[in-house]
């Protein structure tokens, strides 16, 4: 189920990236513009991610979850009314409240249904579903766009959302209100150590280095993640001169490499720690191979065949992708269950701020160069020094000692 959900989040915020080259032919945006729709979406992602996991800490999966794809799956549809500049920011801007709660949700679920030695492959599963909502859409969206216009590929994806939503409030619930579920079963889930429960407002979290770790982590990559998303078809269509049938195919290689990533980066952490390492070893010596597959990126905007641009691309999707499994994983690696939405939301919040700061950026050095070039070499060296920062902060990924008491002095 969180697979299907994170599936059709990305479809709903890649239809704009597979479309762009051809909405801002036909509206008229230029790339400026352009950058600020996007970054429309962005901060409304962080505003959203920041009440998103205090409100599902607050309430639950169950309701935060349905919550969040009902405020998205409106505002997905509400993308066929734009038709200006303004109109797509409005929407995108609902779309980014919505889509906020999906990550926060989706991980604290992680959390609640899986010891922590799985937690790594169980969110690189999950997590593979942005890859493959980035397969399908530009699979789906050009045909649809083609044969019954831009607005019903926006209308399609709005009504996939609201059928998860039937399906989610059917089906799921937590663990110990689940009645096909074995006592066995639930043995094995709660196997790790009792956590603390005391419910901590996100700005206490601030408190502790763990949690600035997973900040700094989010804030120094999830720009290269964005940068991916939106503008790895711009980039396409204006280095090749892809039309909108020709734009798809390498799209949907970029995020197949990029799901083999997600898996592939979640399963290489559990199987080092099943050789024996340390959670920390293992966790940050996957990140370390993810992190060195994204450096090759720099090298793209000298590519002078399409596919050699789709491979490095798709190597550095998929670096990410692997990065962001074992990311994900940190917050509940060093927190309590209790906690662990919050955090994702902060850490989401600082990503989201960085992503609009790289669609800035992006936007201008198009408008003013016309050259990818330097913002590849910034998103190339990224990794590595975001997981400098980590080490730095969290040497051994100490759990964060939160206490039982909400009075006692927390110890960083």
């Amino acid at each position: 189920m969180l697979l299907a959900a994170t599936t059709i989040n990305y479809m709903d915020r890649q239809v704009l990236g597979v479309l762009a080259p051809f909405l801002q032919r036909d509206i008229g945006w230029n790339e400026i513009e352009y950058g600020r729709i996007v970054s429309a979406f962005q901060a409304a992602y962080a505003i959203g991610l920041l009440c998103a996991g205090a409100v599902i800490d607050r309430f639950g999966t169950r309701i935060g979850y349905a919550i969040a794809i009902s405020i998205w799956a409106l505002a997905a549809m509400s993308h066929a009314l734009a038709s200006s500049v303004i109109g797509f920011a409005l929407a995108r801007f609902a779309l980014g409240l919505g889509e906020a709660g999906n990550f926060p949700a989706a991980v604290k679920t992680v959390a609640e249904w899986f010891p922590r030695r799985e937690r790594a492959l169980a969110v690189g599963i999950f997590n593979s579903g942005s890859n493959i909502g980035a397969v399908l859409a530009p699979l789906l969206v050009p045909v649809i766009a083609l044969a019954l216009g831009w607005q019903a590929a926006f209308l399609f994806t709005g009504v996939l959302s609201a059928a998860w939503l039937a399906w989610w409030l059917l089906t799921y619930r937590a663990p110990e209100q689940q009645p096909r579920l074995s006592a066995a079963e639930l043995q094995y889930i709660r196997s790790d150590p009792v956590e603390a429960t005391t419910r901590m407002p996100w700005a206490r979290l601030l408190r502790y280095r763990q949690a600035w770790a997973f900040v700094a982590a989010k804030l120094i990559t999830d720009p290269v993640w964005w940068l991916l998303l939106f503008w790895s078809g711009k980039f396409l269509y204006s280095q090749f001169n892809l039309s909108l049938r020709q734009v798809g195919l390498p799209l949907i290689a970029i995020y197949l490499l990029a799901d083999v990533g997600s898996i592939g980066g979640g399963w290489l952490a559990g199987r080092f720690i099943r050789l024996g390492w340390s959670v920390n070893r293992a966790r940050k010596s996957a990140m370390l191979v993810c992190a060195l597959c994204v450096v090759p990126i720099v090298l793209v905007t000298h590519a002078q065949q399409l596919w050699l641009a789709v491979a490095l691309l798709g190597l550095a999707s998929a670096g990410h992708q692997g990065w962001s499994a074992n990311v994900f994983t940190l917050p509940s690696d060093m927190f309590p269950r209790q906690a662990v939405a919050s955090v994702v939301g902060i850490g989401g919040f600082a990503g989201a701020l960085g992503g609009m700061a790289m669609s800035t950026f992006t936007g201008a050095q198009l408008q003013s160069s016309g050259s990818y070039a330097l913002v590849f070499l910034v998103a190339s060296a990224a990794y590595l020094l975001a997981l400098l920062v980590v080490h730095l902060l969290v040497p051994a990924l100490t759990p964060a000692r939160l206490p039982f008491n909400p009075l006692e002095n927390p110890h960083p």
